[in-house]
């Protein structure tokens, strides 16, 4: 199986002293090619581990798997190929797996090359709006720390995004790492697909970087009212958010956060809202 790191002989060149070579270690970047039913769907460029999470949870979250009764089985052919077999009469979505076919996913990107907005839009079977979880600017804040001190790869790399599963209370359920955001969060859809968790209501999905269309996406597929991000949302991923009813955070840093979309998820008693005017 291969590493979530790699190591690299580096020159360490200090503004004042003298320069030296040592010893680095750098989050691993490879290809990951999904197959369904022995044929090329797509290439991801993903840190190694949990593929077979991500698998699923790229499936899922791209509209081309519905439930997890539809698979055979998912498996491993190599370290960088992940098979993926639908039962008999349970084939994915023809549309969207021709949408994804030899489509090359970069780890900074998870929609770079699709055509138009329309063209990677996925409906959810799931009503997020309906959900009535309310929570804490309290219990949000703290959330930032618990992801930092779980992400053990990026404590050693500092390369690495990270999405993170937390329940109403705050509590830590699954984290995942990966040089693509968008990798993250499909591990941990993978996971909670195949855990029988879905959908995720009453959950709050938190993730490292800034909140991208794509992001508010996967989380509105997967059934989370809540999407938390330490970084900027995007005006897409804002726009997508208000019209689905995800509640989108951002700039969750401290003690303040940004909310973008479904703020009656978070004014509680602790951060009453001032009348504007």
């Amino acid at each position: 199986m291969s590493s979530t790191t790699a190591r690299r002989r580096v020159l360490k060149v200090p503004v004042d002293g003298v320069a030296e070579h040592r010893a680095d270690l750098l989050a691993a970047e490879e290809p990951l090619e999904i197959r369904v039913n022995g044929e090329p769907l797509t290439v991801t460029m993903r840190t190694p581990g949990d593929d077979i999470d991500l698998a699923a949870g790229f499936l899922f979250t791209e509209g081309l798997l519905r439930q997890l009764d539809a698979v055979h089985e998912i498996r491993m052919c190599d370290d960088n190929v992940a098979a993926v077999t639908f039962k008999p009469g349970q084939e994915p979505v023809a549309g969207r797996v021709a949408a994804n076919r030899n489509f090359i996913t970069t780890s900074a990107c998870g929609v770079c090359g699709k055509d138009s907005i329309e063209a990677i839009r996925v409906r959810s079977a799931f009503d997020v709006a309906a959900d009535p979880v309310r929570v804490s600017p309290g219990m949000m804040a703290g959330l930032p720390a618990r992801l930092r001190q779980a992400q053990r790869v990026f404590s050693r790399t500092g390369g690495l995004h990270a999405a993170g599963l937390f329940g109403p209370d705050g509590t830590l359920l699954a984290l995942r790492e990966d040089v693509g955001r968008h990798n993250a969060v499909d591990k941990v859809a993978g996971w909670a697909l195949r855990n029988g968790r879905l959908p995720l209501a009453g959950h709050v999905l938190l993730v490292s970087g800034r909140a991208s269309f794509e992001l508010a996406q996967k989380a509105i597929m997967i059934g989370v009212p809540v999407l938390a991000a330490v970084s900027a949302p995007s005006s897409l991923a804002a726009s997508l958010a208000e019209e689905s009813g995800l509640t989108l955070v951002g700039f969750l840093r401290g003690t303040t956060m940004n909310v973008y979309a479904g703020e009656h998820r978070v004014a509680t008693a602790d951060a009453p809202v001032a009348a504007s005017g």
